[in-house]
């Protein structure tokens, strides 16, 4: 598996560095450094402070995800639902963590909140056509490819 480096910088001295929770894992854990505990009420998004800012390599974006184990047992993930952070973006990561919940969600300082992956990105030449190239499917819009 590559390794790319990927430059960090804390503007916040209790910011924790995103962290990959096992050997493959693909999405490295977003912390929240709030300072103090941060309570998102029923279907209200808010901003969730990281503390840092980093360096994408250029040919790569960073992919903000939502972490499965708060977004299935306690509503909460990006309102965005992938929040997309540019190469050149150099100001703080932050999440707008949405709760889906019928409940109050408490955000603890330095919890886990979303997943970062890095991955490459094609930088598309739109081109102007009067023709497209025929396919199975076609025109077929939602649900024309079966339900198996």
């Amino acid at each position: 598996m590559d390794k790319y480096s990927v430059r960090i910088k804390k503007l916040d001295e209790n910011a924790i560095i995103p962290t990959y929770g096992s050997e493959f894992a693909a999405g490295a854990d977003l912390y929240a450094c709030t300072g103090e505990t941060v309570t998102i009420n029923p279907h209200e998004t808010k901003l969730i402070h990281t503390g840092i800012a980093m360096e994408i390599p250029t040919g790569y974006a960073g992919l903000i995800y939502a972490r499965s184990g708060i977004a299935s047992k306690r509503g909460l993930a990006p309102a965005n639902k992938v929040g997309v952070v540019d190469s050149d973006y150099r100001g703080e990561l932050m999440v707008a963590l949405h709760n889906h919940s019928s409940e109050p969600q408490s955000i603890d300082n330095g919890e886990r909140i979303a997943q970062l992956v890095i991955a490459p990105y094609v930088v598309a030449d739109f081109v102007l056509s009067d023709e497209l190239d025929d396919t199975e499917r076609g025109e077929g819009g939602f649900g024309s490819t079966g339900k198996k």
